[in-house]
């Protein structure tokens, strides 16, 4: 593995207003808009950012390069995060950072566990609450020096990255509804609809996690989820 960053030739400093300035972020999310909230909360910050939909995919970046710092979801379609956590921690050289996201905080000891230094819960919205977290798993050398105003302002991500959620879970659920689809459409549609704020649909995917977690059929719930999903679609097509 190279363990260079290709951004890294004069790599510039942080500053009270860009923190993160000279970071580069590999985001390990499935969904498309919790990245983009990701995106813009690492372009307001200063750091660069690049994106894995995956374990297969995550690991192919790191046979290219090694970023500062690795966000990674914990819940993906190919895997358990905390297993790319644990690789991450024992490889040689390590990263400067690996931060855990989830919209399950009962997942927190598990990431820790597994060697991540941190663990953020899913909605991610907040710059300063972004910037926080990120910093305190750096090296001094490479955070802002002197005192820093917090920002407390929250990204709004494209609501169209919202959109292309929906559909990704459409075609999961035209795959097949084996166990793991199930668990994996409870667990990504429940962090998703908590992060864009919509109530509905993160109830009728705690409904489908609760039913699953009991060993009990969700023939009713799976239904509802779709149906919603396609209501969700149909507004795409308005917009």
């Amino acid at each position: 593995m190279d363990t260079t960053d290709p951004f890294a030739a004069n790599i510039p400093m942080p500053t009270s207003a860009r923190p993160l300035l000279g970071l580069t972020v590999l985001v390990v999310e499935d969904s498309r808009f919790a990245c983009e909230a990701m995106r813009l909360l690492c372009l307001r910050s200063g750091a660069r950012i690049r994106r894995a939909d995956c374990l297969r995919s995550a690991r192919r970046h790191f046979r290219v390069y090694r970023p500062s710092v690795v966000l990674i979801d914990l819940g993906l379609p190919d895997g358990d995060g905390a297993d790319l956590i644990q690789e991450l921690n024992e490889a040689v050289p390590r990263v400067d950072g690996i931060l855990a996201i989830s919209g399950d905080p009962h997942l927190e000891d598990t990431a820790l566990a597994a060697g991540a230094d941190g663990f953020l819960e899913k909605p991610i919205l907040s710059i300063g609450a972004f910037q926080e977290k990120i910093l305190a798993m750096l090296p001094p050398e490479r955070r802002p020096k002197g005192p820093r105003r917090v920002d407390d302002t929250a990204v709004a991500p494209d609501r169209l990255a919202y959109q292309d959620d929906m559909a990704h879970i459409a075609d999961v659920l035209d795959e097949g509804l084996s166990d793991h689809t199930l668990d994996y459409v409870a667990q990504f549609l429940s962090g998703l609809a908590r992060s864009a704020d919509d109530p509905v649909l993160e109830n009728a995917a705690k409904a489908l996690a609760e039913k699953r977690a009991n060993g009990k059929t969700a023939a009713s719930e799976t239904a509802q989820i779709a149906g919603l999903i396609q209501s969700r679609l149909a507004e795409r097509i308005a917009i």
